[in-house]
């Protein structure tokens, strides 16, 4: 099942007090960046993050979930609806995630 448009922009404007936040659609799913780096996306219409040490700390209780099958097991971000603690949480994850690799130049 592919995620809905309408839950992408839900979580974007969740997510609107961060600059620099950036998504890429992927078989029907989404991708979430924030200032170049992937933080997690959007699977089934579930929000999920990559299970970084800072989003288990900020989450104790998160639930882990795998976006697709045979795909590794992400946290489940189950407080969608409070743009603090989503605006928190990135902050959180973004020095513990590795920067973008660069594109290779043709």
């Amino acid at each position: 099942m592919a995620s809905s448009k309408e839950y992408l922009d839900f979580i974007l404007e969740q997510l609107s007090e961060l600059e620099e936040i950036s998504y890429r659609a992927m078989m029907g799913e989404y991708i979430i960046y924030y200032r170049g780096k992937i933080m997690g996306g959007i699977y089934d219409d579930r929000f999920l993050v990559k299970p970084v040490k800072s989003a288990i700390a900020y989450m104790p209780n998160g639930e882990y979930e795998s976006p697709y099958e045979g795909a590794k097991e992400m946290l489940l971000v189950d407080d969608v609806d409070n743009k603090e603690y989503l605006t928190g949480l990135f902050n959180s994850m973004y020095d513990e995630l590795p920067a973008p690799k660069p594109k290779k130049k043709k």
